[in-house]
């Protein structure tokens, strides 16, 4: 079985063979800490190269490599060494501890300066967001059977909202459990198993639309924005592979970041019983500094829903305005066109029921 190479200081960090960058590329390795090939493994500069290249994808490419072993007899075995190894998960009384509202997290922070506090106070409890004692944000991963896989652990600016990533900056982002097995809380052979961020909710919310993005700060900030859809994280590009398989027979649209589009299309046409709908809307409403920026959804949502002066320089109508919040992102163009087309204002919203309303 092959796995990431775990981080052992600066000389376990090798050169991308995409991008070239020294100490960003990270080898698959045996369980003997044998790499399989130079180029088999994934680049830790997502956004910007995303090269991911994995021992499957290998195996396919070099058949020689297997030994006589089909791709399917590799996979299967591996599912095989998965089914007999116990789930590993964090104690239930760790998140109980972390999530607390007497103490804000610098996240939680910039929140503040555009939710509601009644709201905040609802994401916090909903999706279980923790905090440490630096303020940092805890991102605990808890399944749809309720156990907490782990935690991720980041530290943002409490200004801007966006996370820290100046080397020299203690504990910007670490994971609960490495931090507990370093500390003798977890047993050396602990093993981790993610899941999507936010999926205890798909339980709580069955009929709810699903929204996938890549950061859990993303999910968090949409959730208070757009409540409508139920907001799930993958955790970055990376992280589109089979624990995406818990939403087949759910109703989702992807929104990956402004330059993530075409790498998700890409990733997740090989889970087609899905259908994950990948939306165009940044594509589509981006600006040059939009794309300079690396924006993402909840960038765009602050913006046009909590910022009435960007939106004036738009030429946004107050019932357009309104009216959106309403609506989905990917429905906006043609809502505004036909508000604009027939001078429409907003006098009020009723709930009609009957077949109409499942729409």
């Amino acid at each position: 079985m092959y796995t990431l190479q775990k981080y052992q200081g600066i000389a376990s960090r090798h050169t991308c063979p995409s991008c070239g960058q020294m100490h960003k590329f990270t080898l698959y390795v045996d369980e003997e800490g044998h790499k399989l090939a130079d180029n088999v493994g994934r680049c830790d500069r997502e956004s910007s190269c995303g090269y991911h290249y994995t021992p499957r994808q290998y195996f396919l490419d070099h058949p020689e490599a297997r030994g006589g072993k089909s791709w399917q007899d590799e996979l299967q075995a591996e599912v095989n060494r998965r089914v007999k190894a116990p789930l590993c998960t964090i104690p239930d009384d760790i998140v109980r501890r972390s999530v607390t509202h007497s103490h804000d997290s610098d996240l939680i922070t910039f929140l503040r300066t555009f939710l509601d506090p009644v709201v905040i106070e609802g994401l916090v409890d909903e999706y279980r967001i923790g905090v440490s004692r630096n303020r940092a944000t805890i991102f605990f991963q808890i399944d749809k059977d309720g156990r907490c896989r782990t935690g991720k652990i980041m530290k943002y600016d409490p200004e801007t909202g966006h996370r820290i990533k100046d080397p020299n900056t203690p504990g910007r982002i670490t994971w609960v459990h490495s931090l507990m097995k370093t500390s003798g809380q977890l047993p050396d052979d602990w093993q981790l198993t993610q899941c999507l961020f936010g999926e205890h909710l798909l339980k709580e919310y069955p009929g709810k639309p699903v929204a996938l993005v890549e950061s859990e700060k993303t999910a968090v900030i949409c959730a208070g924005l757009m409540p409508r859809y139920l907001w799930l994280a993958t955790g970055g590009k990376s992280q589109i592979n089979d624990r995406l398989l818990v939403l087949k027979g759910r109703k989702t649209i992807a929104y990956p970041d402004i330059d993530g589009y075409d790498d998700w299309t890409h990733k997740l046409a090989s889970y087609p019983d899905l259908k994950i709908k990948v939306s165009t809307l940044l594509q589509q409403e981006a600006t040059p500094e939009d794309i300079a920026a690396h924006i993402d959804i909840a960038d765009w949502l602050i913006r046009y829903k909590t910022h009435p002066a960007a939106a004036t320089e738009k030429k946004h109508s107050t019932a357009f305005l309104k009216a959106a919040e309403l609506f989905p992102p990917e429905h906006h163009a043609n809502l505004e066109a036909f508000i604009d087309e027939f001078e429409l204002e907003l006098w009020g919203v009723k709930m009609i029921k009957g077949e109409t309303s499942q729409r």
